[in-house]
């Protein structure tokens, strides 16, 4: 930890009845935690002293649901967002094949879930030959992949997409096509340096491969720059428990910032695989359903509750969420439901009575708003909804699951505020569910309260006032927290990104 004090900062009330000074004030950090707040502080010897003038200080901000190997990974990959059609997708592929014959491609960002039909194995083959090509869907739940790339990662043959478990097994053999995993540690730093300066202090990593072992490696070669919760999933929990870990237990000695993280349990599936598990059917037939007995679900939870692991549950549809509410009930595990994409009303009020956090992804209602409408009819009133959730008592935390959606904080807050593509003329879907711009950032930052003493020394300094206290609608209050300036990111007293 860095000893830092702060002159002229003002501090962001994070809650309506939060009291705080009227003018700047200076901000001591000391061993990590403020110290002091107050006008005039006196600097200790030794301590570095930066000028806020006048800046506005929050929190850090947390990304409470990412996947750091994949979003690093994505960032190297082709970028496959633009792409609206199974025709345009093996267009995108034979020109890349053409361009350079026997490279592989590696794909990730496209929605097949609005595409009107099925795509096979063999168009792609029909421009692509021997060159593997493996197309990631942008919910990161299934690919599709030609015959070589099918071949290489030793999956059957087949002409359909690779879905779920089977394609998350096969999705951390991919350095088998490309010879070079691309996750050194110096490309994991790229990642954390950029999200340093977006104002994150903090990520939960969620991904599938990897874990402790791994990140304690990583964080020895450079990769200490912000605070990460490292989770597991079910294939490494005896192991974890075996270690002694527990949540919140520190993975290197003497240093807080590396610590335990959850255990992840994917308990369905997702809306653009129509895999998600559903009390009613999809407008195009189906439920989805279960990737897990309700015996075997609650037997996770109570092994990862009984060893001290806090459980991240992913559930999207609303059978699953209450699948899973009725399994935390039953073990008193503690945790968090992922997404929460779609809950019955009654879940509201269970979600909060169990004490559990809706770890949910604001960016994600951007994508899916129209192929909710289409396939999940008259339900999108309890859809990504925040405000209900919010009113019923529930612990928000707001997350972007990267790379589905960027590892962008202020775009998350942007869309629970707004809850529309900002450039779209469309009015907000479903408004009565967005959150105030106070409560968005309320809910990234970790729990932490209104910055003061005793606090934690994670800190951001931002150009502008991040409540929009002068915006007229939720249109322009969104406009101008995507358009956020941080000029400070603080971790511990220590300042990881500087824009002054």
């Amino acid at each position: 930890m860095t000893d830092l004090l702060l002159r002229d900062a003002r501090i962001v009330p994070l809650a309506p009845a939060a009291v705080v000074p009227t003018s700047p004030v200076d901000v001591l950090v000391s061993g990590g935690v403020v110290t002091a707040v107050g006008t005039g502080l006196s600097r200790p010897a030794g301590v570095e002293e930066v000028a806020a003038d006048g800046r506005w200080l929050t929190p850090g901000l947390w990304d409470q649901h990412t996947h750091l190997g994949q979003w690093t990974l994505s960032r190297q990959r082709v970028d496959t967002l633009g792409v609206t059609s199974p025709e345009d997708a093996v267009a995108l592929v034979a020109r890349l094949v053409e361009e350079a014959p026997g490279r592989p491609v590696i794909g990730w960002g496209h929605r097949p879930g609005g595409w009107t039909r099925e795509v096979t194995v063999s168009e792609l083959d029909d421009v692509s030959g021997v060159t593997p090509v493996v197309l990631i869907a942008g919910d990161g739940h299934h690919a599709w992949l030609n015959s070589a790339a099918l071949a290489a990662l030793g999956l059957g043959a087949r002409d359909e997409v690779v879905r779920e478990t089977e394609w998350f097994a096969a999705y951390e053999l991919l350095n088998r096509l490309t010879g070079d995993d691309g996750l050194s540690p110096s490309a994991y730093r790229s990642s954390l340096v950029d999200a340093a300066a977006m104002g994150v202090v903090g990520v939960v990593d969620l991904e599938f491969a990897g874990g402790v072992t791994e990140w304690r490696e990583r964080w020895a070669a450079g990769c200490d720059l912000l605070r990460v919760r490292v989770a597991t999933y079910a294939d490494g929990l005896e192991d974890v428990i075996a270690a002694g870990h527990r949540t919140g237990d520190r993975l290197v000695d003497g240093d807080d910032r590396l610590a335990m993280g959850p255990l992840k349990i994917i308990s369905d599936g997702s809306l653009n695989t129509r895999t998600a598990w559903c009390c009613e059917p999809y407008a195009d037939g189906g439920t989805g359903a279960a990737n897990l007995a309700a015996h075997e679900l609650s037997a996770l939870h109570a092994r990862a509750h009984m060893s001290g692991l806090h459980v991240a549950t992913h559930a999207i549809g609303d059978a699953a969420v209450t699948a899973a509410l009725d399994s935390y009930a039953a073990t008193g595990a503690l945790g968090s439901i992922e997404h929460a994409q779609l809950i019955a009303r009654d879940d509201i009020a269970r979600l909060a009575r169990l004490g559990l956090r809706g770890s949910v992804q604001p960016a994600h209602l951007l994508d899916d708003r129209d192929l909710t409408e289409r396939i999940w009819p008259g339900r999108s009133d309890r859809s990504f909804a925040f405000r209900s959730m919010l009113d019923a008592g529930v612990r928000l935390s707001l997350g972007s699951d990267a790379p589905v959606s960027p590892l962008d904080p202020w775009l998350a807050v942007a869309a629970a505020v707004h809850r529309g593509v900002l450039d779209d003329d469309r009015d907000a879907w479903h408004p009565e569910q967005s959150l105030t711009p106070q409560e968005a950032l309320a809910a990234s930052v970790d729990d932490q309260p209104t910055v003061g003493v005793r606090s934690r020394g994670d800190l951001v300094l931002l150009d502008d006032d991040p409540l929009v206290p002068g915006a007229a609608s939720s249109r322009e209050a969104a406009t101008a927290l995507r358009h956020t300036s941080v000029a400070l990111t603080v971790v511990g007293g220590r300042v990881v990104h500087r824009a002054l």
